[in-house]
């Protein structure tokens, strides 16, 4: 490795000892720069910002080059002398030297935008004016920062780097066209840096990225498993239908890049054909990958496992957005994401879990399934993990699954980001639901902006009357409510029923009063119960045998269930026609199925579910028993839209506006779910062994996490602060809280919060 003197006298980038603590030779500065410049380059090269992204490569770590940071470097890793690393060291900040280069480089506003990324690349974007820290604004960290530190050397080698970057011409100003910009670009220079520091210290990793099959192959092994599914299939009407379906989708497949709609009704087959015309497209608009979003996480693995089914167990990668995430859970610095260098085996099941997971940090397969909340919270991060994958959509099909559920009051500023990426990145989307959405631009609703959204299904009503397999039974206006023990009394006179309400409480109570036997789902019960549960509910249901069900809405996307009879508490209309989805869902009743909608004893919540319930209840005079058609959808989501408080309830798109007064990343990053709810994990099933192994080794690794998932709840504060309050919870690690009774956990209803158990072992509301 040459002389101590020599080694002083050349800026490294990263120290690292291998598997046996023998030190690896150290990484000059200049080759990580190099590096992570190429890899940039390449990525961004996909949406026409190579010559910007080398650039940012090469700037990233200028900080590097101080004096101090060398020696802060060395101290820490204990480098070369053999002293024990981890030293406390007084930490020495980099990343914002670059940025102060490039925010008084000849490059001007193009400079400033740059500058935003290199400063962000290890502590997230931040906002230029007014976060909640001033000192943490990107505004003022310049004014602090001073690069006379960096040598005569640095500074030369920062004025050539940038040299072409200053001519740079594709600068957005309207919109969120900059904000977004400049988030891909710095997906490109996190995704590259970590990439490049991976291969250095973790070359066992990085050698097991990417090993995934091209799209033409994985299309070829589809079409062969289309070929033998329809060789086993019926000629039913309903399975020439869904033939046609197909068929028009490969033909829409040969359409350029854009936006296109697949308006099919419960159980048309749109997950397969919509995976056929994502392949086909893809391959002939040369295309790099399919991301799939789904809305909720307690659908994604049985859609995900029809794709591996297709495309084969290794070539689909899951990435689900729950209390596993790390960006959630707090457990980066102590879990490894993925094995060690001499951890890879000949175990194909292993090698094929850790590959997914490298896959999971930057989405670098071709078929990534994903949730809403993964997908859409990413487009507006400010953090570097979640923030990484993002250069992987360009170029890219996205699939997104029950489009309806997009978020209301996040509406504008995710449409408009839809239409950015169409536009401007090369994506093309696919939106997909049976209750199509109003996502077009109209007057006073600028929806994905000018992009069309072109219908794959040829005859779109007829369709819908072709697989008409339900009648709805909607209440007049003016309707009483309806008392839950009169409607458990009618609900237990059917001899396979499912009866849908609007929250979790509702359930609990009407559920009280019905038989013995009947069943419960709703998200107080962890996903592997309800799993369970609903496996229990489809042999019943095949068998013929009596089976009743009290659920919350979690059974209206996607869970394939198929009753004769389903009632619905008054809900929006994509809400309700959900439900009416399984109802009749294989058309063998040889009948219409009976969806009945009634008023239920408390109102939906305050908020976006009251109004849609208000809309739907007006349109019952214009609509009648054509409540469920194409028209009615329409007309249902644009007077929905109207009367949202707002479509952007956190400015975002004010925040994020290049006219403001400074963009503001950290401001304008959004959560999905409601703000404040907590993850517990609860002993049920295989979860207490999980539990008890973590306890065991006092902190969780990826594994457990990963199992753990299965074995969750997640309750507002409130709630959580009951559980506290009585002794329920134990923190077994870090952030990471877990029930401690299985008395307190119910076998039929789930987690026990408001409910005390009596001496008779009945439930009873407190």
């Amino acid at each position: 490795m040459g002389n101590s003197t020599e080694k002083a006298s050349i800026p490294l980038a990263h120290l690292a000892t291998d598997a046996q603590g023998v030190w690896r030779e150290p990484q000059p500065l200049t080759e990580h720069l190099k590096n992570v410049s190429d890899l940039a380059s390449e990525f961004a090269a996909e949406f026409g910002a190579g010559t910007i992204a080398s650039s940012l490569g090469l700037v990233h770590d200028l900080g590097k080059w101080n004096p101090a940071w060398q020696s802060y470097l060395r101290k820490k890793t204990g480098f070369p002398d053999g002293s024990s690393a981890n030293q406390k060291v007084a930490r020495v900040e980099h990343s914002i030297h670059g940025a102060k280069f490039l925010s008084i480089s000849p490059g001007g506003a193009v400079g400033k935008a740059m500058a935003f990324a290199v400063a962000g690349h290890h502590g997230g974007l931040p906002d230029w004016y007014g976060s909640e820290k001033p000192a943490s604004t990107l505004h003022d960290r310049l004014e602090a920062s001073d690069i006379s530190v960096l040598p005569d050397s640095a500074i030369e080698f920062a004025k050539s780097a940038t040299a072409s970057a200053a001519t740079e011409k594709k600068y957005f100003s309207k919109g969120l066209g900059l904000s977004l910009w400049i988030r891909m670009l710095f997906s490109c220079l996190v995704d590259a840096d970590r990439l490049d520091a991976e291969s250095y210290e973790s070359p066992g990793k990085a050698a097991n990225r990417s090993q995934y099959e091209k799209l033409s192959v994985l299309s070829a092994r589809f079409d062969e498993y289309m070929a033998k599914k329809r060789a086993g299939s019926s000629s039913s009407p309903v399975n020439q239908i869904r033939n046609s379906i197909f068929t028009d989708c490969l033909n829409a497949a040969e359409l350029p890049r854009g936006v296109f709609s697949l308006s099919v009704p419960t159980g048309g087959g749109k997950t397969l054909s919509s995976l056929g015309f994502a392949l086909k497209h893809a391959i002939l608009n040369h295309q790099r990958r399919i991301i799939y979003v789904i809305p909720y996480t307690s659908i994604i693995e049985q859609n995900a496992q029809v794709f591996k089914e297709a495309l084969g167990e290794s070539q689909v990668v899951e990435h689900h957005s729950n209390v596993v995430d790390e960006e959630r859970t707090g457990h980066r610095s102590r879990c490894n994401s993925v094995k060690a260098d001499d951890e890879f085996s000949d175990d194909d099941v292993a090698t094929t879990q850790a590959r997914r997971q490298l896959a999971i940090e930057n989405w670098d397969a071709p078929m990534i399934v994903t949730t809403s909340v993964q997908f859409f919270e990413s487009l507006f991060s400010d953090s570097p993990s979640r923030c990484r994958k993002l250069h992987n959509i360009a170029n890219s099909v996205v699939i997104l699954d029950e489009a309806q559920l997009v978020p209301t009051e996040f509406l504008n500023p995710i449409l408009e980001t839809l239409g950015l990426l169409v536009k401007q990145y090369g994506v093309t989307l696919l939106i997909c639901t049976a209750t199509q959405p109003a996502f077009a631009n109209r007057p006073g609703f600028r929806g994905l902006g000018d992009v069309s959204v072109s219908e794959i299904v040829n005859d779109v009503p007829g369709l819908f009357c072709k697989l008409k397999r339900v009648e709805y039974e909607m209440p007049a206006r003016g309707s009483s409510p309806v008392a839950w023990r009169d409607l458990a009394n009618e609900l237990a006179a059917q001899q396979q029923v499912l009866c849908v309400v609007s929250d979790r409480r509702a359930c609990r109570e009407l559920h009280s009063l019905m038989p013995i036997d009947t069943y419960h789902l709703s998200a107080l019960m962890c996903p592997e119960h309800r799993t369970m549960v609903i496996g229990q509910i489809k042999e019943k249901l095949a068998l013929g045998e009596p089976v009743r069900v009290v659920s919350t809405q979690l059974v209206e996307a996607g869970v394939d269930l198929d009753f004769p009879v389903v009632f619905r508490a008054m809900a929006g209309l994509d809400l309700i026609v959900q439900a009416g989805g399984r109802c009749n869902r294989e058309g063998r009743l040889g009948k219409l199925g009976r969806v009945k909608v009634f008023v239920p004893e408390r109102r939906p919540p305050v908020g976006i579910l009251r109004k849609a319930s208000e809309v739907t209840t007006e349109m019952l005079v214009d609509f009648g028993d054509e409540i469920s058609s194409p028209a009615a959808f329409s007309r249902f989501f644009e007077h929905l839209y109207w009367r949202a408080n707002s479509l952007d309830s956190k400015d975002i798109c004010g925040l994020l506006r290049p006219d403001s007064d400074g963009l503001r990343f950290r401001s304008a990053a959004f959560q999905m779910i409601r703000n404040g709810d907590i993850a517990i994990a609860v002993p049920y099933g295989n979860g207490l062994k999980i539990l008890e192994d973590i306890r065991r080794k006092g902190f969780p690794d990826y594994r457990d996490l990963r199992r753990l998932q299965r074995y969750v709840v997640t309750i507002p504060p409130a709630e959580f602060d009951v559980l506290r309050q009585r002794d329920s919870l134990d923190e077994v690690a870090e952030g990471l809280w877990a029930l401690v009774s299985q008395k307190e956990y119910s076998d039929v209803t789930g987690l026990l919060v408001r409910e005390i158990e009596s001496d008779v072992g009945m439930f009873v509301m407190t």
